[in-house]
């Protein structure tokens, strides 16, 4: 029997590989590039614009970046995207980390059924999800506005001041369970016996909390809020579904909705080519950042 050479053993990694680079260039590297290519042109229309060869594509290089930085509506987008994000962040993983610290105490009770109800909303499709949550914040609809009707506030859910706190409540409402579960898990594979040792020189489970349980949670908790940071900056499934109950949403509220916009109402694939790619270079920008943020406060803090 002959024994396969060191150049074909070399090589069945990279077959097993194949199936996986195949996809990930088909639809991933390849959409990428295709849309790097697309934000590099423009159309040029001559004359009136009619007949054959009255518009075509022209190379004019970085020229829609410059547009597309320069643009007043996306900027403006960014900042309501920046506190949307900053609400959502905050009391999503807040949020996520208690119940994860709740589940995991040795007191808890019907542990499986507060894990499977927590879990459940980020099961609920996001454009249902909106739409539930959005006919319960339509004053005419709302249960809610009834209630905080008869305690004597009057409050507009879908108003200018509180849309944006309404759209944050269903990105909280649909995330907290998978971050929770990340987090639950990242306890649950800890050996128990690290616990026992700690109630047994005296530790309370508040005390387990902070001193060994977050510690622990800490690689995990750096990767829910990457993914959490790139989500928020691609918001585009609540203002959107939202935006026919409401005058107080634009088109353009955030940045993915200005590349919807661009590209399906008006036609501009090209400016909405280079937005998408400014948007996915300000997810790696904040993502990086963050990383390295917090890397150098793990090194400080090492020393």
């Amino acid at each position: 029997m002959r024994t396969p050479s060191r150049d074909a053993r070399s090589g069945v990694p990279y077959l097993f590989l194949a199936p996986a680079l195949l996809l990930f260039a088909l639809f991933t590297a390849l959409p990428i590039g295709y849309t790097i290519y697309l934000s590099l042109l423009r159309t040029k229309v001559s004359g009136l614009g009619l007949g054959k060869g009255a518009r075509r594509e022209i190379f004019v290089g970085l020229d829609n970046y410059a547009a597309a930085l320069a643009d007043g509506e996306l900027w403006a987008g960014w900042l309501r995207v920046l506190g949307y994000g900053a609400l959502v962040l905050g009391v999503m993983l807040g949020l996520a980390l208690l119940f994860a610290l709740l589940l995991d105490s040795a007191r808890v009770r019907l542990a499986r059924f507060s894990r499977i109800a927590i879990f459940l909303p980020y099961a609920v499709p996001g454009v249902a999800a909106t739409l539930v949550w959005g006919f319960l914040y339509v004053p005419s609809l709302s249960p809610v506005n009834d209630l905080l009707s008869a305690l004597g506030a009057e409050v507009n859910l879908l108003g200018a001041g509180t849309v944006t706190f309404s759209m944050a409540n269903i990105a909280v409402w649909g995330g907290v369970g998978f971050n929770m579960l990340v987090l639950y898990t990242t306890l649950r594979a800890v050996p128990r016996e690290y616990y026992e040792a700690a109630r047994m020189d005296g530790a309370t489970e508040l005390r387990l909390a902070l001193w060994i349980k977050i510690p622990i949670l800490r690689p995990a908790l750096v990767l829910t809020t990457v993914f959490s940071i790139i989500a928020t900056v691609q918001v585009f499934t609540e203002p959107t579904t939202l935006r026919p109950l409401t005058n107080t949403i634009s088109s353009t509220w955030s940045p993915l909705m200005k590349v919807y916009r661009d590209a399906f109402v008006t036609g501009d694939l090209y400016s909405a080519a280079a937005t998408s790619i400014v948007i996915a270079a300000v997810s790696l920008v904040l993502s990086f950042g963050f990383l390295r943020v917090v890397k150098n406060h793990a090194f400080g803090e090492s020393r």
